[in-house]
């Protein structure tokens, strides 16, 4: 699974979107509170009413992303006690960062993008300190481009594009070639299919274009195994960002930038402790060391042990679940480094079952134990999938009882019958939604065939389809907002009273809001159209 893949499936998870708007409920609905303390041991998050998490999807940030190696956690400490001058140190762990991934220089950053954000400043400032503290009002600079393939657009971007340049996306080598012109300032590829040798602007043939223009290139490799020699930098890339907090298992608020040195002089120069456009995105002398020591773990650990036990784990959980008659699993195995580990598919006929994988990752998010898993339909089967690469210990067991039980449960056949709607939704509405510190104004346009709607749903900068069902007074609407790189999802949840409709919009990641509906009077024009047999006299 590429990177790109992961974007796409942040849904499928079953933790964040409202978390944030109410207090953690779980099955039995008590609380979670153990006591009124921090308690500095497994349970602390308990202490705190939060149920923590068995992860079986992967280096997910909204989950905490890895577990940090123990090398790290003694480097971090050790870093603790005593104060150091953070130039001197960054020159240092990039010497040493250097050594150890045959790269010409390394340094840590706040985590990936924060990399791609220090990067893009250097390559428009080219370590001129006047023009980095220009950014991001670009006036009168003379690098302000960024190239990026359309491939490669998406929502980690926005750390190139809080820089302040112009993003050109290009679909071609021709349309590369023709972008490139005194204002490109660098050109960004996340990698992935897109970026493979043999595609059409694979990194080898932007590279080959960008190196006769002396343009830098730098590659997005957050969610993959570090290679040494790096692959991408043999390839001829500038500069590769590393995530810390993913396959490295590293601090998770620390990324690496490996590539040429002169570049990354000037990108440390563009990040703190030096004030400028990168002082918000501030590392410490316990990350950056952190950091350090999960390279050098990186570069001692059995990674061969690491697979075999994980191969382990998912077959103690696919016996279990083989256990229930209709089950079927596999186990398949990345092509790429990107999340380079074993996904474990356990699938079945929904309609044996009466439960769908996404019902089984619902019920697995928000009932004890919590374990996050992902879900997928392919070919009339509904299916989990469950990564293990950032298991623990003894958690197999856990996860294939909890499998087992989900899945052998007898449930009656789900009926297809749904409420008669208690009202006809057709027509113009005025929805005010109330985020958590403003409200805006968006409109639908609905049009209702008995429980099924359909429409466009006018948002604050865009207009998009929307469709949804209607049960008794029971309404559910499901819209995307979309820009490059970029997507809102909104559903709206609400009960019609009178001609007012209410209730809640989740927005995945971006949290939950509410909304009030209210039908428009709208009387239909009936004028009849002349059409001018010629051009007008006057204009």
């Amino acid at each position: 699974m590429d990177r790109r893949e992961v974007i796409k499936n942040l849904a499928l998870l079953p933790v964040g979107g409202s978390l944030m708007a109410v207090p953690p409920v779980f099955g039995s609905g008590e609380s979670t509170r153990e006591s009124a303390e921090l308690a500095p041991d497994e349970n602390i998050y308990r202490s705190l009413g939060v149920e923590p998490i068995i992860n079986c999807r992967g280096t997910f940030t909204i989950i905490g992303g890895s577990i940090e190696r123990p090398e790290v956690h003694k480097a971090m400490e050790a870093a603790s006690k005593n104060f150091v001058q953070y130039d001197e140190l960054a020159y240092a762990i990039g010497e040493r960062l250097a050594k150890l991934t045959q790269a010409e220089w390394g340094i840590v950053t706040s985590g990936c993008a924060a990399a791609m954000k220090h990067a893009t400043a250097a390559c428009v400032a080219g370590g001129n300190p006047e023009k980095l503290l220009k950014i991001p009002d670009l006036t009168g600079l003379d690098k302000t481009e960024v190239i990026i393939p359309r491939y490669s657009r998406n929502t980690y971007d926005h750390a190139i594009r809080n820089i302040g340049v112009t993003i050109v996306e290009v679909n071609s080598p021709e349309e590369l070639q023709s972008a490139i012109n005194s204002k490109t300032a660098m050109i960004y590829l996340m990698t992935g299919r897109g970026s493979a040798t043999g595609q059409p602007l694979s990194l080898e043939v932007i590279v080959e274009i960008a190196r006769k223009k002396d343009i830098p290139v730098l590659v997005d490799a957050a969610a993959e195994n570090l290679t040494i020699p790096c692959v991408h930098l043999e390839k001829g890339a500038t500069m590769v960002a590393y995530s810390g907090g993913k396959a490295i298992c590293g601090p998770q608020c620390a990324g690496l930038l490996l590539g040429r040195k002169d570049v990354l002089l000037s990108t440390w120069q563009a990040s703190s402790p030096h004030h400028g456009p990168g002082r918000d995105n501030k590392v410490g002398k316990e990350e950056m060391l952190g950091m350090l020591a999960a390279v050098e773990a990186w570069v001692s650990r059995d990674h061969d042990a690491e697979w075999n036990k994980w191969l382990g784990w998912l077959e103690n959980i696919s016996k279990k679940a083989l256990g229930v008659k209709g089950v079927s699993t596999k186990v398949t195995e990345p092509f790429d480094l990107n999340n380079r580990a074993p996904l474990l598919h356990i699938s079945w006929d929904p309609s044996q079952l009466h439960i769908t994988g996404a019902e089984v990752a619902e019920d697995f998010g928000r009932n004890k134990p919590r374990i996050a898993v992902g879900s997928r339909n392919e070919d009339g089967l509904t299916s989990i999938t469950i990564s293990p690469n950032q298991m623990q210990e003894g958690e197999d067991k856990i996860v294939a009882d909890r499998v087992r039980d989900i899945l052998s449960k007898k449930r009656s056949p789900k009926t297809d019958a749904m409420a008669i709607p208690a009202a006809d939704l057709s027509g113009r509405w005025e929805v005010e939604v109330a985020f958590f510190s403003s409200s805006s104004k968006h409109h639908w346009y609905l049009e209702q065939d008995a429980n099924w709607l359909n429409g466009l749903h006018q948002s604050d900068f865009a207009s998009q389809d929307i469709y949804g069902t209607m049960e008794g007074n029971e309404v559910r609407l499901h819209s995307v907002f979309r820009q490059p790189g970029d997507h809102v999802t909104y559903i709206f949840s609400g009960e019609l009273s009178g001609e007012e409709l209410k209730g809640k919009v989740h927005m995945g990641e971006y949290l939950t809001a509410s909304f009030v509906a209210t039908r428009r009077e709208h009387t239909p024009r009936r004028d009849k159209i002349m059409v001018p047999a010629g051009s007008p006299l006057a204009t």
